[in-house]
């Protein structure tokens, strides 16, 4: 249906949306179907999934170079996807490497993940970053609701030493806004599902709406409220009232945001009671919800740890009774290195989970898959040694063309991050220890 009216404005469709319900769609609001439809054409989006521990890398990697490359035993959950992504090897990140501090390479994988910085030893001082993922996210984040969603699931501990003399911050997030200022991951999946949709029981429609009304209503009392008192305050109270006029008007922002997106049909979706005792029932139910909030255009950006450095996690699952951290030491025992594998094995079926579920959600006439780049790996290769060289990475979504195990000759890992936000529209020159972008992928 061609629409040739001006739309209902901000103020006047939310004075609607308690009667909205029981009316026939109007034309004017049905304007934001119909922009949401094609704002979906244009969007790109940056996933980053990780796997904590190490690989055991022949099991890894490919024998082959190029094209049709047979797949590897870990690999091969991704199989029904391999049109869909790259195996790259010999990307290095050497800044994660002890250079002096001595002991403590779990911390610094993690750390150096998204930054290609070295960090500073300390279990209170803090230095590293920015990470790619929230350099994208400042690009991103003004056009959505929430910036970015950092997801794990293993409960995290911000303070104290973790690894060696090493703050726990370096384990147990791999998201840095800057050097001093990591983002903690949210574990528990009601919490995730009421930062995106309040407080409600359900992820419907009318849920939404009313939710959105209430805190419209608000943000309409404080602007009166400030308004009303304001020119008898002192510069000092003005530039404060200021400030935080500037915050509400982020949220007034967000909910603007929100109310177009709200137009997007979604899968109806109860607000959890809590964590799954099952690890790939608990997976899975956080994966659906960081592709239900790609999927509502809540947020763009997301990162997603399937463990923490260090880790000692068993999984049953696989028939592996031996804690995962442990195991990786395999002081190359045959045995310890086939469970492991099992467990390397295990987090990729996670990820298959992942690019099916995006693969099968519509985005506009394509696929959510289809819009996003997807960086998933580990930030060690050989755990028993931990080797920070020829990392286990593949880059995925459908910005490139996939089915291809491609050589990056001992380049920074951050060479490839620099060439994924050019991809995505995100232009740095420098990003850690990057020398360039990375050949090849693009």
């Amino acid at each position: 249906m061609m629409i040739t009216r001006k739309p209902l404005g901000r103020r006047t469709l939310l004075r609607g949306l308690g009667a909205s319900l029981a009316l026939p769609v109007l034309e004017a609001m049905s304007t934001t179907v119909k922009a949401a439809e094609t704002a979906a054409a244009s969007r790109k989006r940056l996933q980053v999934l990780y796997t904590p521990n190490g690989m055991i890398m022949q099991n890894w990697s490919p024998a082959q170079l190029g094209a049709d490359y047979t797949i590897s035993p870990i690999l091969k959950p991704l199989e029904p996807f391999r049109d869909k992504f790259v195996v790259i090897k010999n990307l290095d990140h050497v800044m994660a490497e002890a250079m002096g501090d001595g002991a403590g390479d779990h911390a610094r994988c993690c750390a150096t993940f998204l930054t290609g910085v070295h960090i500073y030893k300390s279990d209170s001082v803090l230095l590293n970053g920015p990470s790619m993922d929230q350099i994208v996210a400042k690009t991103f984040g003004q056009y959505t609701q929430i910036a970015s969603m950092e997801l794990g699931l293993d409960q995290p501990s911000m303070v104290g030493s973790c690894d060696s003399g090493y703050s726990c911050a370096y384990n147990n997030t791999m998201s840095w806004t800057g050097p001093k200022t990591p983002l903690p991951i949210t574990v528990n999946p009601r919490e995730v599902f009421e930062r995106m949709f309040g407080d409600g029981d359900l992820a419907d429609a009318a849920t939404r709406r009313r939710q959105l009304l209430r805190q419209a209503s608000l943000l309409d009392f404080v602007a009166e409220d400030a308004k009303r008192f304001a020119s008898n305050l002192g510069a000092g109270d003005r530039q404060k009232l200021e400030e935080y006029m500037t915050a509400v008007r982020d949220v007034e922002r967000r909910i603007q945001m929100a109310e177009t997106q709200n137009a997007v049909a979604l899968p109806q979706m109860t607000r959890p009671s809590g964590i799954p005792e099952s690890f790939s029932a608990y997976s899975r139910m956080m994966i659906d919800l960081q592709v239900l909030a790609m999927q509502a255009d809540l947020t763009r950006v997301g990162t997603f740890m399937f463990g923490r450095e260090s880790g000692a996690r068993s999984y049953p699952e696989t028939g592996v009774a031996d804690g995962h951290h442990p195991l990786s030491h395999h002081v190359n025992n045959p045995e310890k290195m086939a469970n492991l594998t099992k467990i390397n094995t295990y987090h990729m079926e996670q990820v298959a989970y992942y690019f099916q579920k995006m693969a099968e959600t519509k985005d506009g006439e394509a696929s959510l898959l289809d819009s996003t780049m997807v960086l998933a790996g580990a930030s060690l290769a050989d755990p028993n040694r931990h080797e920070h060289r020829d990392l286990p990475i593949i880059v995925g979504g459908g910005l490139f063309k996939g089915n291809r195990h491609i050589d990056a000759k001992s380049v920074p890992m951050s060479n490839l991050m620099l060439t994924m936000m050019d991809t995505l529209g995100v232009r740095e020159e420098k990003l850690g220890d990057s020398s360039g972008r990375m050949a090849g992928l693009v």
